[in-house]
């Protein structure tokens, strides 16, 4: 029986707590991540990262924001400097290293305290839909009698 497989991929989300201000309010600190990450998970950039600066409607809630796009998917992140955290996602249709996305995260913005979320998404996707017709055709033939 051929082996093939469901699941659209990964999707890493990453909270940091008691990140340090001025690594959070570093617009460049920001870009050059969104820049560096996904050639250290082997994802293929398609455009330059974006980051910006925001402010929410609460005044403590401002930060910046960036995001990459990958071939593969996206690479997120969200700071809030005036609360020490921040959250990154990284979503790709090809797995990844998730450890090494959490570590160089970890060091470049100083996270002393992490929650990391892993989310297989898209569970019934059919990464290759020629071997899961074969399949369905083969068990339906072996069902008949």
């Amino acid at each position: 029986m051929e082996k093939f497989e469901l699941g659209f991929g990964q999707h890493l989300m990453l909270d940091g707590y008691g990140c340090p201000y001025d690594l959070l309010t570093d617009l460049d600190r920001i870009y050059e991540f969104l820049n560096q990450c996904p050639d250290l998970i082997q994802m293929t950039k398609i455009m330059p990262p974006y980051a910006f600066k925001y402010s929410g409607k609460v005044p403590q809630d401002w930060g910046l924001s960036g995001f990459v796009l990958i071939a593969e998917s996206h690479i997120s992140i969200h700071t809030f400097p005036e609360k020490g955290y921040l959250s990154i996602d990284v979503f790709s249709c090809k797995d990844f290293d998730v450890e090494t996305a959490v570590d160089f995260a970890t060091k470049v913005f100083g996270i002393a305290t992490r929650e990391i979320k892993i989310v297989d998404r898209g569970l019934e996707f059919p990464r290759d839909v020629g071997a899961v017709t074969r399949f369905i055709t083969d068990e339906r033939q072996g069902m008949r009698i």
